[in-house]
């Protein structure tokens, strides 16, 4: 009974598989010898697949993180806005307690009535810092804005027609190194060379992620620190309201 060595490699040479072993049994080896290597590229075609997906889903995240991104920044943009408007407010209920008062008084009301009139300033910020977008999430949005054409070529509703997936009628720009590294049957070796490839590519994209993630963090930080801002602001505001209000019927 014949028995295969326990390092049997069905890739060792392509020639020999159209060549059976002599003696009883060399038929089953060939055909064992031809199912182990269906076998192998069977399993390496799905690993190439599923590191494909994945690398798919890894730019589809990098668009949402983006997408999610842009919206922080105008949701930003409106808390400056609103911000601006609350200063300008808090202004304008200050020059109105000032007219009140002089209203009330006929001593004050004869100083506003001979006293020129006071230039138009800008609303007071009142400690509110100009918004800007945070250095690092514009970096990382502008490196994960790079990766949409590979977002597209890899979305199967968007791949263009005429984009081949299969990568053995790609050039092999690997070094010889490398290329040594690899099986000799060409349909595997192409296989692995994919897989390979795929996984630097996701190597990359999970430091955009991260780099886009920590960009958002900080985003969210300081428009925390604007929202406490705008709120301590709205509700001195509300009380001046209230009690300027109050004057008004008291005239």
């Amino acid at each position: 009974m014949s028995a295969l060595p326990r390092s049997y490699n069905p890739f060792a040479e392509d020639d020999d598989e159209d060549v059976a072993p002599a003696g009883p049994g060399g038929a089953g080896g060939a055909d064992r010898q031809r199912f182990l290597q269906q076998e192998v590229l069977r399993r390496s075609a799905a690993t190439a697949d599923s590191t494909t997906r994945s690398l798919s889903l890894l730019y589809e995240s990098e668009r949402i993180g983006v997408a999610a991104s842009e919206e922080l920044i105008r949701q930003g943009e409106a808390l400056k806005r609103t911000e601006q408007m609350v200063d300008k407010m808090d202004q304008d209920l200050k020059t109105s307690q000032r007219h009140i008062n002089s209203i009330k008084s006929v001593w004050g009301g004869l100083v506003n009535y001979f006293k020129a009139k006071p230039p138009e300033s800008k609303p007071e910020q009142n400690g509110a810092p100009e918004y800007y977008t945070n250095s690092r999430l514009k970096e990382a949005m502008t490196s994960s804005k790079e990766q949409e054409s590979k977002y597209q070529e890899s979305h199967p509703n968007l791949r263009k027609l005429d984009n081949s997936d299969n990568d053995f009628n790609k050039a092999d720009l690997v070094s010889s190194v490398q290329r040594d590294a690899y099986p000799k049957n060409q349909q595997l070796r192409a296989y692995h060379q994919k897989i390979d490839n795929n996984l630097d590519e996701m190597s990359s994209g999970l430091s955009r992620l991260k780099s886009l993630a920590l960009g958002l963090q900080t985003e969210i930080e300081e428009q925390d620190d604007m929202l406490d801002r705008l709120t301590k602001k709205v509700e001195t505001l509300d009380v001046n309201i209230k009690n300027t209000d109050r004057k008004v019927r008291q005239l």
